[in-house]
């Protein structure tokens, strides 16, 4: 699929991809400098982000949903949101047009936070981040762990009229889920993302657990899907693009035989096969 085919903002494998790829560039490295370019992406930098992170230093990189998380040995985490355009670039150099925010470390890595449509965020939270950043404490369980079972999804449907994908969307269901991922993980589990929540089986529901987790695993896998904008820290787009079951093919053939569909739902498109998916 060409590279600017289809735009979508980065999901939890393209977080998750950013996450492990800033890793060897940051953990254990003290921060040297910290450079803002601009007072602000879709909200203003923090007053004393610079102040708090230079000197630190990365204790661990992690991801809660569809943000990474930037720990340092004074407590004090940076929260990044790619929002629908952002990556971070390593391979140093001088700062270009979109380039919002460098770090600086010891090592002499120069890692550019670059957003051209600055959507993205960065806040600062000292302590448990998971606790006290408020945009965590209403999320619902990651999908890739344990919490995340038929049982868990079949209660959070229980009673619900909206569409099953417009449940898997929101964020306080299920964390970190986006719309290529759920189009291609109620296709593998052959459910109708129109139907309502509160209809779908708890046989159909025990497919779709795994099927969520089955896409998401294999997107991590290979580098997260290429979207318009999005590049791995390394440059490298994702390849997981050409391994699409639905989303992105209307007019083409699903696996069943049936031709792929589109419907725009809440402003999105969604793919999906009339014949298999009930």
């Amino acid at each position: 699929m060409a590279r600017s085919a289809i735009g979508d903002m980065p999901e939890l494998p393209e977080v998750e991809t950013t996450v492990r790829g800033l890793a060897p560039f940051l953990e254990g490295q003290r921060l040297t400098a910290v450079t803002t370019f601009r007072p602000d992406l879709r909200r203003p930098f923090p007053a004393d982000l610079a102040q708090r992170l230079t000197g630190a230093t990365v204790t661990a990189l992690s991801r809660r949903a569809k943000y990474g998380i930037v720990s340092t040995d004074r407590d004090d985490h940076m929260i990044f949101h790619l929002g629908m355009s952002g990556r971070w670039r390593t391979e140093g150099g001088e700062a270009g047009k979109h380039d919002h925010l460098l770090l600086e470390t010891g090592a002499g890595h120069r890692l550019f936070l670059h957003d051209p449509r600055r959507f993205g965020s960065v806040d600062l939270v000292s302590g448990d981040p998971l606790a006290l950043f408020p945009a965590f404490v209403t999320l619902g369980p990651e999908p890739l762990s344990d919490a995340f079972d038929a049982a868990a999804l079949a209660s959070a449907l229980a009673g619900r009229r909206a569409p099953v994908k417009a449940m898997l969307l929101d964020q306080t269901v299920v964390a970190g889920l986006g719309n290529i991922y759920v189009c291609e993980a109620l296709n593998m589990a052959k459910i109708l993302p129109l139907k309502p929540a509160a209809d779908v089986s708890r046989a159909k529901l025990a497919a779709l657990v795994p099927a969520i987790k089955a896409v998401l695993t294999a997107a991590i896998a290979a580098g997260g899907s290429t979207l318009r904008d999005f590049l791995s820290p390394e440059g490298d787009l994702g390849y997981f693009a050409k391994d699409w079951r639905v989303y992105g093919r209307e007019g083409e053939a699903c696996e069943c035989g049936g031709t792929i569909a589109r419907v725009v739902q809440s402003g999105r498109s969604t793919f999906f096969c009339p014949k298999c998916q009930r």
